[in-house]
């Protein structure tokens, strides 16, 4: 069953990967028994559910949870139960997924008004005309 992100993004079950691991933290006597903790492995560089440009974000996004065969890990130990503990992985994933399908708005170069122009050069007077006034006053004259 394919994993569903946004109305037409979803991700194939053939590019995620799950493991279970024994997790620290919550869990009383099961902590040292059952393996709760679950690791969410997606093939970033292999799946075909995301276009290039948000493969890129995504990338970006996950920083340092991207190994270098290209796979996103996703370390999920905060529930005490490994069905929690898988939902918790599969929401952040998307919430990532989610984060990159988001194209960063294209920064459009603007020059300055005229207006802007003349008060900054104004202020300027106006500090060079003080600090002038502070100077110590020639005897010279």
């Amino acid at each position: 069953m394919p994993v569903q992100i946004t109305g037409n993004v979803s991700l194939a079950d053939r590019d995620l990967a799950w493991s279970f691991v024994r997790a620290s933290g919550p869990g009383g006597q099961n902590v040292n028994k059952v393996a709760t903790a679950a690791r969410l492995r997606f093939d970033l560089a292999g799946t075909e559910s995301l276009e290039p440009a948000v493969k890129e974000r995504l990338r970006s996004l996950a920083g340092r949870r991207v190994s270098e065969d290209g796979a996103l890990l996703i370390v999920a130990r905060n529930q005490r139960t490994q069905e929690g503990n898988r939902r918790e992985a599969l929401e952040r994933l998307a919430e990532l997924v989610r984060r990159a399908l988001v194209a960063p708005k294209a920064r459009r170069a603007t020059r300055p008004t005229r207006a802007s122009r003349e008060r900054r050069l104004e202020t300027k007077t106006q500090r060079r005309t003080t600090k002038q006034l502070r100077r110590r006053i020639a005897w010279d004259d």
